[in-house]
């Protein structure tokens, strides 16, 4: 999750809200790609997840990064809860998680180099404490009670908070994980088509990237339970935001929405302030009871549109958050997916001709299909596998004329690393099919096969 934001003075005018989003619209020669993903870190001997401190801990790995690879610490209350390096940052997810947020990168090529660096550099610490990673969108076996809360203020304040406002949002923090992309527009209207392409479209995303068909050592009857749980968390900040596909939909609007977004907190000299279901708007006015009489900062606004959790969202980029974290290879087959059909106009426009008679209830009957079954998904005449096949073939058309060339030249375009989503358009078979196939298989209902078989 997102760290602390800066550089923001203070609010004067409501128009600053709108402008604040406008200012992310770049050339297109600037558009850039941020690949995020997380993992589930655990003991070797014990297969248990991993403490915060300790000699097998996320310090401990976090420390290893930090003196062998060069990493920058960064400190919450005097405790070690991140790095960053090169424009990219290693934070930690509320249970313990370990999330790579990705430096701004012209090709996939180089976003996948760097996933690649950074998995090496994890392995090479986690190895010689005998500790592993292993990508799931959901921890398979772990109770809640297993996963510890990490030192953060601002976990500290959401997980009081879940409770009262659903019945999962407390999984969703500690037990799930995820791979995203984030992207850039060009402008008002460039924003408007890709984020209705990215919300109709995050249900073939959460299909194709399924990976969390176990929850407390057993089936949990989905394809994938982390899009589940983001169906039953708080239905205030989550969801397909229909609002997106009304007339006038735009920045402005985007900035409506996110004023009734209860509030999480406010962020102060290295502090989180208790702001639990207060309004940004009289936040606007100085008429929060937390800090009565103060107004906020565009540093305050960019921290609070951090707390909507919509399926796509926007801040000064796009954020894709449909996929399930998964193996090593579909970590860089997201980016891909999503960067073919946005970052070329004839695929966007080809994307957006084939979702742009649904409504609002295909959509959401799309997202509860995708989590439950998959590539099986049927939602009246539409057929996800088939409707995927389609998507992917627009992406590859997309990254083909794109032609970022990678390799020194020898690679011509990026399209290869869609290669593992099309080898699930050829099988039937995305992640969690597969997983279950060896559950009900080899591992003979035993779970704690998938540590061995599935960590990076």
């Amino acid at each position: 999750m997102s760290i602390p934001q800066s550089g923001g003075g203070p609010i004067e005018r409501h128009e600053q809200l709108a402008e604040y989003l406008a200012s992310g619209c770049k050339p297109r020669d600037q558009w850039r790609i941020g690949t995020e993903h997380e993992k589930f870190g655990y003991c070797k001997d014990t297969l248990k997840p991993l403490p915060f401190e300790g000699t097998r801990s996320i310090v401990a790995v976090l420390e290893g990064l930090r003196d062998r690879h060069g990493w920058s610490e960064i400190r919450e209350a005097g405790k070690l809860i991140g790095l960053e390096k090169d424009g990219a940052n290693v934070s930690l997810e509320p249970g313990g998680a370990l999330e790579l947020s990705g430096a701004p990168l012209e090709t996939i090529h180089e976003t996948c180099d760097e996933v690649n660096t950074h998995l090496r550099e994890v392995k090479d610490i986690a190895d010689e404490i005998g500790v592993g990673f292993i990508g799931l969108g959901a921890a398979p076996i772990w109770s809640h009670d297993e996963m510890p809360l990490m030192p953060k203020g601002r976990y500290k304040l959401m997980d009081a908070y879940m409770g009262k406002v659903g019945t999962m949002g407390r999984t969703m923090m500690r037990r799930t994980c995820t791979v995203q992309v984030n992207l850039d527009f060009g402008s008002e209207a460039d924003m408007v088509q890709k984020m209705r392409v990215a919300i109709a479209l995050q249900p073939v995303a959460t299909a194709l990237f399924a990976n969390s068909p176990f929850l407390e050592g057993k089936p949990n009857n989905h394809k994938s339970w982390r899009s589940r749980v983001w169906r039953d968390l708080d239905a205030d900040r989550t969801g397909m935001v229909p609002f997106v596909f009304e007339e006038g939909f735009g920045f402005e609007r985007w900035v409506q929405y996110a004023l009734d977004v209860p509030m999480y907190f406010v962020y102060r000299d290295g502090e989180y302030i208790d702001a639990l279901g207060m309004s940004f708007r009289d936040f606007l006015k100085g008429e929060l009871p937390a800090l009565p009489g103060e107004t906020p900062t565009l540093s305050d606004w960019a921290d609070h549109l951090t707390t909507a959790f919509p399926e796509a969202r926007i801040k000064k980029y796009m954020e894709m958050r449909g996929a399930d974290g998964g193996p090593w290879r579909r970590l860089c087959a997201l980016p891909a997916f999503w960067v073919g059909m946005m970052y070329d106009q004839s695929s966007l426009d080809a994307a957006w001709d084939l979702v742009k008679g649904w409504n609002a209830e295909t959509r959401e009957a799309l997202r509860v299909a995708a989590s439950e079954q998959g590539l099986q998904a049927q939602v009246g005449a539409i057929n996800m596998h088939d409707l995927a096949r389609e998507v992917v073939a627009i992406s590859e058309a997309g990254l083909k004329a794109r032609g970022r060339a990678g390799a020194g030249g020898l690679v011509p375009d990026e399209t290869h690393f869609l290669n593992a989503l099309k080898d699930s358009i050829e099988t039937g078979k995305v992640p969690a099919d597969e997983l279950l196939d060896r559950y009900n298989g080899d591992w003979n209902g035993d779970l704690t096969r998938i540590y061995a078989d599935y960590s990076y």
